[in-house]
């Protein structure tokens, strides 16, 4: 053996060579805490949205019953308090129902394990919206190649890496490929007005990649004939969009003649308040009914129609 070589014998202290398996296993478990709300502070750029929906309306359930299951996770703030980590839901669920503490185990982490810890912890949530998505995979991006030494905006590959990008590690902790996670990211680019539109479902995810290469004025136009006019762009008109920028083409007038070209699969809709025709409509009669007697109305009405031009005809 060679001089003052350390053997580790994975033991944390001297203490632990006089205990049990039990003992040790039991120190070295996380230590859960109940923390007072009041000491809790959202972390900061927190990209997951807390919603008021059915979700939430369950776990207040839950916690009302059974008080808080599973743990938060938080980190020592500087100054006192704790930035919590995950948890997020939890801690709006026990702010409504006025309760005072709930249970975290606190973790001293860097910024960078701070960043990736609550990315990880949000991303096996079933709902998760695209703009989430998008600023999650951005800070732990920034974060894993701060924390692992890459030159920033450079997705170069080592031996260190196992040969594999930032990309690449990322996407594959979270089941995307690498470069579906570059198109998320791309979509924090566009401005709020148009990512909302991506949340709602109004323009898919490839068309809106597109799109997020315009500049920010170019998008505040769009926006303004898309909202409008009620009209999205497809993936080819995206395109010619993004082109029309890159050339310093693009202006209110040949955005809006891209936009009012009719799609080859479009189909065409007349939007009519619910509100205006519940009064002529059983208070039980359903969407799809009421869409349904109302074409038939249309078609009677049309044979109508015709009945008075062959009677004026006939005169």
């Amino acid at each position: 053996m060679k001089k003052n070589q350390v053997i580790d014998l994975g033991l944390t202290g001297y203490d632990e060579l006089f205990m049990n398996d039990q003992e040790r296993a039991d120190i070295r478990k996380p230590k859960v805490e109940e923390i007072p709300l009041t000491e809790l502070t959202p972390f900061k750029n927190h990209p997951f949205k807390v919603k008021n929906d059915e979700e939430m309306t369950e776990l207040m359930k839950s916690i009302a019953d059974s008080g808080v299951l599973a743990p938060a996770l938080a980190r020592p703030k500087e100054g006192g308090g704790y930035e919590l980590i995950s948890g997020h839901r939890r801690l709006a669920a026990c702010q409504a129902l006025g309760v005072e503490t709930m249970p975290v185990i606190i973790r001293d982490l860097t910024d960078e394990e701070a960043v990736i810890t609550m990315v990880d912890s949000n991303l096996q949530r079933e709902h998760i919206l695209p703009s989430e998505k998008a600023f999650a995979y951005k800070m732990k991006m920034d974060a894993m190649e701060r924390k692992l030494g890459r030159p920033k905006n450079v997705d170069q590959v080592g031996p260190d890496f196992r040969g594999q990008s930032t990309a690449q590690i990322l996407g594959e902790a979270a089941g995307d490929s690498a470069s579906q996670v570059k198109r998320y990211i791309r979509l924090t680019n566009l401005i709020p007005d148009v990512l909302q539109m991506v949340d709602d479902g109004k323009i898919a995810l490839t068309p809106a990649v597109e799109l997020s290469y315009l500049q920010d004025f170019e998008q505040e136009a769009l926006f303004s004939i898309m909202d409008c006019d009620e009209v999205t762009p497809s993936l080819s008109q995206a395109q010619r969009l993004r082109r029309m920028s890159e050339d310093q083409m693009f202006t209110d007038r040949t955005a809006m003649q891209v936009l009012s070209e009719v799609k080859g699969n479009q189909v065409e809709y007349v939007k009519v308040p619910v509100d205006s025709l519940r009064s002529y409509f059983r208070p039980d009669t359903s969407i799809k009914q009421m869409t349904e007697t109302l074409v038939k109305a249309m078609e009677y009405y049309n044979r109508h129609l015709e009945r008075q031009r062959s009677d004026r005809d006939a005169r």
